[in-house]
């Protein structure tokens, strides 16, 4: 009678297991109609990876290029180079088995000191070979959730990436007739403070397409740890690793003695959302709602300057943030690694 029962179990055990959905299952349904490149200051606040593993796990969009790009010298706890998130984002890929699929490129560590001097790397020339392609019509986007060095640079040597591209940017105080900043703001944006003169280029001087999330609507994706502990930690390799990225930045916070509640905001995730996320018929961020607003000026301290002869770029103001986490906790859970 044992033996029966203990054959009935495993029978009954390969079944369940052969109709637990995974996220091969995912990808074997959904094919690529956008190719992205990403780049971001993946060293930095720790929101980075989990942008970077989410986009990575979502088999809507081909990813080009991941660009590990530099943040302030000083860094977020530790060294602000492009070289040294590099280090982090390997640690995500290779938790994928991705590191022989993706190419993860670096910068020169260095803001532009002109409006007209890019700084060369391999990161600009790939967004600039990626951008003239011609064997391929799917959409390109560069989504950016730090500085605009990298992007403005490619710009600068090869203008006519501007029609061919659209840049998403996590960046920019709010506009003030959008929103109020928050208590005890800073007036430089932190992102666009990195590189005031490549904002410039590509705001003043460019007419690439512009996604703009603005600081009041990257503060709006957040996390509690409750969350956190639940729903990241003990799903798998990936989960663990994102849960300890975020234990640790927490301990550096501590040491700061920057109180953080219960919450984090996630900001940079909002470049998964606007793009691997997009509606099925007529693609588009439909459930984020958005404005049309002449382009402002950066000037030298990276405040915003009416621009009368600005194009239009879409400024988004409200986003879908129980389509960026639950789709964010749920790709964690098929992927069980």
């Amino acid at each position: 009678m044992r033996s029966t029962f203990l054959i009935l179990f495993l029978v009954i055990s390969s079944f369940v297991c052969s109709q637990q959905a995974s996220l091969e299952e995912l990808n074997s349904l959904v094919k690529p109609r956008m190719r992205v490149i990403i780049d971001n200051d993946l060293g930095g606040d720790p929101d980075g990876l989990f942008q970077l593993a989410h986009h990575l796990m979502s088999p809507s969009v081909e990813i080009r290029g991941v660009i590990a790009s530099h943040l302030y010298e000083q860094g977020f706890g530790g060294p602000g180079t492009s070289a040294y998130a590099k280090e982090q984002a390997m640690k995500v890929i290779e938790i994928l088995e991705l590191e022989h699929k993706i190419t993860v490129y670096t910068d020169m560590s260095q803001s532009m000191s002109d409006v007209t001097k890019p700084i060369n790397s391999d990161a600009v020339q790939a967004i600039i070979k990626e951008a003239m392609r011609t064997d391929t019509d799917l959409p390109l986007y560069v989504v950016a959730g730090g500085a605009l060095t990298n992007i403005a640079s490619a710009y600068l040597l090869e203008p006519k990436i501007a029609e061919k591209l659209t840049l998403v940017w996590i960046g920019g105080p709010e506009y003030t007739d959008i929103a109020i900043p928050p208590p005890g703001y800073t007036t430089l944006e932190y992102n666009l403070g990195i590189d005031i003169k490549a904002a410039q280029v590509i705001f003043n001087d460019s007419d690439i397409n512009i996604w703009q999330v603005p600081r009041n609507v990257y503060r709006q994706p957040i996390m509690s740890d409750a969350e956190l502990l639940t729903k990241v930690k003990g799903k798998g390799r990936l989960g663990n690793h994102l849960f300890n990225v975020m234990k640790e930045a927490y301990a550096k916070l501590d040491k700061w003695n920057i109180p953080m509640g219960e919450v984090y905001i996630y900001g940079d995730n909002p470049l998964v959302l606007l793009t691997a996320l997009q509606s099925s018929f007529e693609p588009d961020p439909s459930s984020s709602t958005y404005v049309l607003k002449q382009v402002p000026k950066i000037n030298d301290v990276g405040l915003y300057e009416t621009n009368h002869k600005g194009r239009n770029i879409r400024v988004y103001h409200q986003l879908d943030n129980r389509l960026l986490f639950e789709d964010f906790f749920a790709k964690l859970a098929l992927l069980n690694k």
